[in-house]
């Protein structure tokens, strides 16, 4: 009698041990991963599951979003906001008249146009994925390769591409100039009616930082509302940043690392070959990196990928969940085109989630999706 009862009282010392402290891979109580994670206090937080290659001294966990902070050569102000909103959706900067920077930034489709890959001039494919630019005032670089240092040099970019608006950039100043309902417009932003690109790109810029989230489940959940998420949705949390092992890219409350990784989809071999940061940088390293995208709004903005090829949010997980494996192209060994051949980065290990655990997961990304209300549609200027 003595020894089961010895017995049953270790039995429950273990049992309540474990639930206190969980583990990476502890799920059994969720009542207390639900307390600590909506506590308001991150230190209280399991260990986030890092990998090596990770600086622990630079890392910042996830969390709410904070305010985008505007740069000190281009403040805020409501007019400048009007400007690059009018601009935003202005066809008129195109060549043809009839693509603006909204017919890819769709505020009806989450700022994409959830197209594997936009259309452009004369009906033309672009080479990838339309990426959101929800929360793009917290980004480090844009496009998915990185070569926009700011939102201020990105706005250029669309306008001369010959796959995009196709205009050339002095000619695109200068049919706005031509617009007299501009005028004012400039005049309100800027002190003096004269148009520049320097003054376009600096508008587009500051209307481009004012779209944002609005606040998510998540964010309502981690600032000490625990009743934001379900159980389900909390073990997806955990997930995230334990055994799944997103938190080595995704995180930050941007939820992007604002680095570049290859992640294995290069498409190496292929009509869809793209090396991605190389083709920027040159530098053997970089190739087949892209931009660490933001899971923020990513329910809604799929397809998914810098090449838009997956179709569901379970395609993109499971791809991880098998150690997102890229088969080495043998075919190309001894050739010129050998020291192309791209590394996977090793932050990619096969993680053995199991369906509930996948689930889970997908419920937490849900969680990072806001309803922001209809945006009107400014009257273009004549």
């Amino acid at each position: 009698m003595r020894t089961h009862l010895s017995l049953l009282i270790l039995v429950l010392t273990i049992s309540t041990s474990c639930k206190h402290n969980p583990g990476k891979e502890d799920y059994t109580n969720i009542t207390y991963l639900k307390s600590v994670y909506s506590s308001g206090d991150t230190s209280k937080w399991p260990e986030p599951n890092l990998d090596s290659t990770v600086s622990k001294s630079e890392f910042e966990d996830i969390g709410a979003l904070g305010k985008v902070k505007f740069p000190d050569d281009n403040p805020y102000s409501k007019e400048k906001e009007k400007l690059g909103k009018t601009l935003f959706f202005d066809p008129r900067l195109s060549v043809s008249g009839q693509i603006a920077c909204a017919s890819c930034h769709n505020p009806e489709l989450a700022w994409t146009d959830n197209s594997t890959r936009s259309f452009g001039h004369n009906r033309q494919t672009g080479a990838r994925n339309s990426m959101t630019i929800f929360n793009s005032g917290f980004a480090h670089s844009l496009f998915w390769d990185g070569r926009a240092t700011s939102l201020e040099d990105q706005a250029r970019f669309p306008i001369k591409d010959p796959l995009e608006m196709n205009e050339e950039l002095n000619i695109a100043v200068d049919k706005i100039a031509e617009i007299k309902g501009y005028k004012p417009l400039f005049q309100a932003a800027f002190g003096n009616d004269s148009v520049s690109l320097k003054r376009i790109q600096y508008a587009i810029a500051t209307f481009e930082r004012t779209v944002t989230s609005y606040k998510t489940r998540f964010d309502k959940f981690v600032e000490g509302d625990s009743t934001k998420l379900s159980n389900q949705e909390v073990l997806g949390l955990h997930i995230f940043r334990t055994k799944a092992r997103c938190i080595n890219c995704h995180n930050t409350p941007y939820f992007s690392d604002n680095q570049f990784h290859n992640d294995g989809q290069t498409l190496f071999g292929t009509k869809f070959e793209d090396f991605g940061r190389y083709n920027v940088t040159k530098n053997i390293e970089d190739i087949g990196k892209f931009r660490t995208p933001t899971l923020r709004e990513v329910s809604r903005t799929g397809p998914w990928m810098h090449h838009g090829h997956f179709p569901s949010l379970l395609d993109v997980v499971e791809l991880y969940n098998l150690g997102n494996p890229a088969p080495i192209q043998k075919r190309y060994l001894g050739t010129e085109r050998d020291t192309l051949i791209p590394e996977i980065s090793p932050i990619l290990k096969k993680l053995d989630l199991n369906k509930t655990e996948i689930d889970a997961l997908l419920a937490f990304l849900e969680t990072l999706s806001s309803s922001r209300g209809r945006i009107l549609i400014p009257e273009l200027p004549q």
